[in-house]
């Protein structure tokens, strides 16, 4: 029989490749359980109940009984929920309610679990982009803004005031005498109305292109505006004193040209806080990085294929920090600091300066 119709025996590296898809399977699985379990409430019923049989977890969740009994399945094969099988009951342990209910908000890692369903919905459009080119649009993702509202709200609003204004001295100091301020690609203004309402003084801009996604964002405050708008359309010099943008100049058509309108927009002295995605420029460089398959595909399934699909450059969200110094510069920041921040492990912060006259 010729070699390459020999049937090759499984190595040591095959059955490890074998038991890492097995492991992601399971990964994928437990992600959507949890996501339902999100969404519909469950882990917040169980939080604090203790042990409960099947019907008593149903009626404290108003959920249907046949559904939280096949979920159940997944989350204590899983290791989430443990399992009396002699009493036939079950509980959340108060150490796993700590990261999966909303009570554990800011570090209710629940929330992260939704993008899972949000990245599969567009899988069949990317494919198709795969064979094609091109990219997508923003409505091709099912829940985007509420999924997206919702993690900013623990990455971004839940740390603005101990972790985030701090990163610069001033910042807080600023705000309090009275400032201009721009959030560019604001989404749903979560994070610029919550400066809004602690420093009244300041007047606060929210800018964003998706105008389903700022339909709700002011709470009656006078010193905000949302618009929707491209960033591109966006004239004047000289206008800001303070720019903020989380985690959306990866996401642009043309990175390049909306940190040109950021440095443009900003006043002498003015200083532009960037958040985005945490990572190395290079495959390599992210070997160590503890969620990088998620964030590639986080990038390959959204960030890159929106920008593809207004035409756009594909940064990616995993650009990486050379990258991302290498464009601030390029766009004529003064100088550009760079910090990690412990309760958020996916993003740095970057703080660029533009130099007064």
């Amino acid at each position: 029989m010729c070699q390459a119709c020999k049937m090759t025996l499984p190595t040591a590296d095959t059955e490890a490749m074998g038991e890492k898809i097995v492991d992601a399977l399971n990964g994928a699985g437990l992600a959507l359980m949890i996501s339902v379990a999100h969404r519909t409430g469950l882990f917040d019923a169980m939080a604090g109940l203790g042990p409960r049989k099947v019907e008593e977890l149903a009626e404290a969740s108003r959920l249907n009984e046949r559904y939280v009994r096949e979920w159940l399945g997944g989350m204590v094969t899983g290791g989430v929920v443990n399992h009396d099988p002699s009493l036939m009951t079950y509980w959340l342990p108060e150490e796993h309610a700590a990261v999966l209910t909303r009570a554990a908000s800011p570090n209710c890692l629940a929330v992260t679990t939704q993008w899972v369903n949000v990245l599969a919905s567009a899988e069949d459009k990317v494919v198709r982009a795969f064979r094609e080119g091109g990219g997508l649009d923003y409505a091709d993702y099912n829940r985007f803004d509420e999924v997206m509202a919702e993690e900013s709200g623990q990455t971004v609003v839940a740390a603005l005031e101990e972790h985030l204004l701090p990163l610069d001295p001033m910042l807080a100091v600023r705000l309090e005498g009275g400032v201009d301020v721009l959030d560019l690609g604001c989404g749903r203004g979560a994070a610029l109305t919550r400066l809004a309402e602690l420093y009244p003084a300041s007047r606060f801009t929210g800018i964003d292109l998706l105008p389903s996604a700022i339909e709700a964002a002011a709470r009656g405050l006078t010193n905000i505006v949302f618009e929707a708008r491209d960033d591109a359309t966006i004239g004047g010099s000289d206008v800001y004193d303070v720019i903020f943008t989380f985690d959306s100049v990866h996401d642009q058509a043309d990175p390049a040209a909306m940190l040109a309108t950021i440095k443009r927009l900003l006043r002498p002295g003015g200083l532009y806080f960037c958040q985005d995605i945490k990572g190395d420029s290079t495959h390599a460089g992210n070997m160590d990085h503890p969620l990088a398959p998620f964030m590639y595909a986080v990038s390959m399934m959204h960030c890159m294929s929106v920008s593809l699909g207004q035409g756009g450059a594909g940064l990616g969200a995993m650009w990486g920090w050379q990258t991302a110094e290498r464009m601030f510069r390029e766009a004529g920041s003064g100088s550009v600091e760079m910090h990690e921040l412990e309760h958020d492990p996916i993003n740095y912060f970057y703080l660029c300066r533009h130099e007064a006259a």
